[in-house]
């Protein structure tokens, strides 16, 4: 964006150096990230660049790692291969009916937040989205020993449970930014035409506020795939996630797979957050407002 035509010398200066800084800080935060991507291809097992793969040689790039994570490999490939199928296979699934149950309690959450009658509003909201403010292993502790209490730990259900309440906040938040600009009319003239609430939520709101309702499940499907700390408190063996796995492989045995989960991983995140923008742009679009 180019800069007006009044902006004196030390605007300018100062607009360069807020571009520079937040360069900068974009590089820190993504640099390690994408250096994974690069080593996941070595055909060396190590976790440095090799001087072929410096010299940008083919041979010194392979894709031995990915072939034994899907158990393509020789040897005990096979064997890592269904390792990590099991916990891809659980991470799925958690995260599939963790966003399910998140999505709905969040989204009749912000519906009702939004009503100007509804009593309490600000202390429920703070309740709500507590989860993103407390330290997630005072969370997890706090549901170990109540889980434990009531026969939920070490069991999918309790796994699942845990997950949908981490998620929820963020469906809440997301469907609230879409209900900002809701139109109450549109409420008051389907109730004048003889429309009941129930039909009046599905024919009326929900349609407009789909959008929001889709960035929030993925938001909560991104952390329930990503959580670490409540699956080691709430989780054996037969709940182990794909965060789980690479987390045990430092600890055993490093190898460069952990890298290739790792970009498998990253590309499938950079999917989910290219769609949640596109959401965004098209919700914006909607409510008559041009997309930032």
């Amino acid at each position: 964006m180019s800069l007006p035509a009044y902006t004196g010398t030390l605007g300018r200066v100062w607009h360069y150096t807020f571009l520079a800084i937040c360069g900068f800080v974009f590089f820190l935060l993504m640099a390690p990230i994408l250096v994974i991507i690069p080593l996941s291809f070595n055909a060396e097992p190590y976790f440095t660049f090799s001087e072929g793969m410096v010299r940008l040689d083919p041979e010194a790039y392979s894709l031995r790692w990915y072939e034994d994570v899907l158990g393509f490999g020789e040897g005990t490939g096979a064997n890592r291969g269904h390792e990590w199928a099991f916990a891809a296979r659980n991470s799925i699934v958690i995260a599939i009916f963790a966003t399910l149950i998140a999505t709905t309690i969040g989204t009749l959450a912000a519906v009702g937040l939004s009503r100007p009658q509804m009593p309490f509003r600000r202390p429920i909201m703070a309740l709500l989205i507590s989860p993103l403010i407390v330290p997630i292993i005072i969370t997890a502790a706090g549901m170990f020993f109540f889980y434990s209490s009531v026969g939920l730990a070490y069991s999918h259900l309790g796994v699942v449970l845990a997950h949908a309440a981490i998620g929820t906040p963020f469906v809440v938040i997301t469907v609230t930014a879409t209900l900002v600009g809701f139109d109450e009319t549109l409420i008051r003239a389907s109730s004048s035409l003889g429309a009941q609430p129930l039909r009046t939520f599905f024919k009326v709101i929900l349609p407009l506020i789909t959008p929001g309702i889709v960035s929030g499940a993925l938001f909560a499907f991104i952390t329930s795939f990503d959580e670490v700390v409540l699956i080691y408190f709430l989780a054996d063996a037969d709940q182990k996630t794909i965060p789980i796995q690479m987390w045990s492989g430092l600890r055993q045995q490093i190898s460069p797979s952990i890298l290739a989960v790792a970009t498998l991983l990253i590309t499938f995140s950079v999917i989910l957050l290219v769609a949640v923008e596109l959401l965004r742009r098209r919700s914006e679009r909607l409510r008559g407002m041009s997309p930032q």
